[in-house]
């Protein structure tokens, strides 16, 4: 394959990684809070549905994807509050709720489907953009994944390198503790909950407005994204760094699998079209059983040079959730 193709079929990558980047980040300060918001998949359909109509409803790209945060916030609150002030559990209202948005988005979407609304442009960068290799991949993107690429690094910065970071580190590891130290522990989960559903939201224009442009109901393909993203930030260990390699691998594996179709015709398109779903589902078993103790038993009995490289890369991949994910926090 000629460098330019394979240039431009990066740049894809990174461009198709984007809605996938921002949910996992928006669930990784969910979850750093100790809030987990199973609603991701359907909150991305339904935000894609309703940022697409407010597109073609105002022809303004600004009003559809304020209104794609906006949905995505307002399922984070309902999440936020049914778990943080009611008690109830976070799993059981996530799952709910992301069944409930899936369907809501495809019998709501039903008048616009096939309608042409507003499109995200490519924002080149005079300049940069004629930098050889770099100038094509990184500097011809929409002003989405220009964004993403500076979230990517904001994100890090601000839970591990500043004192309100600390504090969301806190109140999703120890609460008690951090609630003595004077953090308004209800107060946080609230705000790192909307804010975590409001980039969740993000995702969904970033389908209908500008990757997948238009909204197509059950044949759009965002159905599943949702719980990619979920799998991501485990796989990421909560650390959006890791998190946005996650992302873009899986961008990664579907370019591939359209790439590698011609020169597998015995294969069904259909199966190179899911294989990376079940690739970062491995994945994310391979994180999991790093913490095993049978593991370690069955790796002891390896040879040593087999045994080492085995478990340099099982412990790189291993992560353990914030501790009180999913609890409920009363103060005393």
């Amino acid at each position: 394959m000629p460098i330019e193709q394979v240039i431009i079929g990066l740049a894809g990558v990174l461009a198709a990684a984007t809605p996938v980047l921002f949910a996992t980040l928006g669930e990784t300060f969910s979850e750093r809070a100790g809030v987990t918001n199973l609603s991701v998949n359907g909150t991305i359909l339904l935000s894609a549905m309703t940022s697409f109509a407010v597109g073609v409803k105002t022809d303004s790209l600004i009003l559809g994807f304020l209104a794609g945060a906006g949905v995505g916030a307002l399922v984070a609150l309902i999440v936020a509050f049914s778990s943080i002030t009611l008690g109830q559990s976070q799993v059981a209202i996530g799952f709910v709720l992301a069944l409930t948005c899936r369907d809501l988005a495809y019998f709501l979407g039903n008048p616009i489907m096939g309608e042409v609304g507003p499109r995200l442009p490519a924002l080149v960068i005079p300049g940069l953009s004629e930098i050889p290799i770099l100038g094509p991949l990184l500097f011809r993107q929409d002003l989405m994944t220009y964004i993403s690429f500076v979230l990517i690094f904001a994100s890090w910065a601000w839970i591990f390198r500043t004192r309100p970071g600390l504090i969301l580190q806190g109140i999703g590891e120890r609460p008690a503790a951090a609630y003595v130290r004077g953090a308004n522990v209800k107060g946080l989960r609230y705000l790192y909950t909307m804010l975590g559903g409001a980039l969740v939201g993000l995702a969904g224009p970033m389908y209908s407005l500008s990757i997948k442009a238009g909204w197509k109901g059950t044949i759009s393909g965002l159905d599943g994204i949702g719980w990619i993203a979920l799998a991501i930030t485990i796989f990421g260990g909560w650390n959006p760094l890791r998190a946005a390699f996650g992302a873009y691998l899986f961008a990664l594996l579907q370019w591939l699998g359209l790439v590698l179709q011609p020169s597998l015709p015995n294969i069904p398109s259909q199966v190179l079209q899911v294989a990376p779903f079940p690739l970062m589902i491995l994945t994310l078993l391979l994180v999991n059983i790093g913490n095993t103790e049978w593991l370690e038993r069955t790796l002891a009995g390896l040879p040593e040079p087999t045994r080492r490289f085995i478990s340099r890369v099982i412990r790189s991949l291993r992560s353990s959730p914030p501790a009180a994910l999913g609890t409920t926090f009363e103060n005393e």
